[in-house]
């Protein structure tokens, strides 16, 4: 079998919780050899459940330091001077305190690659900068909802998820370069980075962003989401083709251009509307998919999870979902997360 695309990388990992973790755990299941680096009383996700440290960590060794000490320090130092990277999530005063950046381990090892996840920056402070606080600084919560209601926040840490796809690409593009040196990931800029045609159609055309019913998008239509007679669908038409396949599908007649459907949307809404409450949202989906026009049934989880058992992968006593890189020759092999300092202490 075809070894995995980061085989031989070694990836050192220092933090708590999600963005960190996450990231060093999907560069694992591509194949770096990642040792995780906790305190004495482990990482704090450990004290969630046993399931909720195994969907961020499996795949890794774990060896247990106390970093405020000298011998601890010292161990720090020979793993990074065999490392390839470092990826920590912590305060920035924290991660200086500790001599997690390249200024303090570039003695230990001059190309080791050093990515500090933090919340505004390495040098902007330690304030508070959890994932549902970043939403809110950042425009997203007020982007979330429908316009008579409250903003709202998505059901899954979209910022610390969002951190780690971002941390992991930076950690591999500084590794590529050849060059060791100090990568920075702030929470609040991946999530600005990612708002990027909204606050793009604000900077340069100054339109104020606003919350459209049922998730709608702002020119796209119809592009939301609908009730059916059972269940609702999301219907994403993007372009004439689509809206042509679907309007003689459904019955409907007229709005044939995307600048018609976006200045007449109330009509269009209306006409939509109507015509998906003849059908429930699976049969919507099952008579719109055959003809290439974007549309799914909403689902909960379980029935997201019933209907890709193929992303549904066993490490150790868990049940997980797989990676979702997938390289032509590769099988990940998916191992238990490690247990506190199962691989070394100090």
């Amino acid at each position: 079998m075809t070894p995995g695309p980061l085989s031989g990388i070694r990836i050192l990992e220092v933090g708590h919780i999600l963005a960190g973790p996450f990231a060093t755990m999907l560069l694992a299941d591509l194949g770096a050899d990642v040792t995780k680096v906790e305190p004495p009383g482990g990482d704090l996700s450990r004290q969630v459940s046993d399931a909720y440290f195994a969907s961020l960590n499996r795949n890794k060794r774990s060896v247990c330091l106390d970093l405020t000490t000298e011998a601890g320090q010292a161990r720090l130092g020979e793993l990074v001077a065999d490392a390839h990277a470092l990826l920590v999530n912590l305060k920035p005063s924290v991660i200086r305190r500790l001599g997690l950046t390249y200024d303090s381990l570039r003695r230990r090892n001059e190309r080791i690659v050093c990515v500090a996840v933090t919340g505004y920056g390495l040098d902007a402070g330690d304030d508070p900068a959890f994932d549902y606080v970043i939403q809110a600084a950042t425009g997203v919560a007020a982007l979330t909802g429908d316009p008579d209601g409250p903003p709202m926040l998505p059901g899954y840490s979209s910022v610390d998820n969002s951190a780690a796809l971002t941390a992991a690409l930076g950690l591999l593009a500084q590794i590529v370069s050849g060059r060791g040196g100090q990568v920075e990931v702030a929470l609040r800029d991946v999530m600005l980075a990612q708002l990027n045609y909204r606050a793009s159609a604000y900077l340069n055309e100054g339109t104020e962003p606003r919350r459209l019913p049922n998730g709608a998008h702002s020119y796209y239509v119809p592009a939301q989401l609908f009730p059916t007679a059972q269940g609702h669908l999301a219907l994403f038409v993007t372009h004439d083709g689509f809206w042509k396949s679907f309007a003689a599908e459904a019955g409907i007649d007229g709005f044939p251009t995307m600048a018609e459907r976006a200045a007449r949307r109330d009509e269009v809404l209306g006409a939509v509307t109507r015509a998906l409450g003849a059908d429930t949202a699976r049969g919507w989906e099952a008579r719109l998919r055959p003809l290439g026009v974007p549309a799914a049934a909403v689902r909960t989880l379980p029935e997201a999870l019933d209907a890709a058992p193929e992303m549904i992968v066993r490490a150790g006593d868990h049940r997980l979902v797989a990676g979702p890189i997938r390289v032509a020759g590769y099988e990940p092999s998916y191992r238990p997360a490690p247990g506190l300092g199962e691989h070394g202490h100090s």
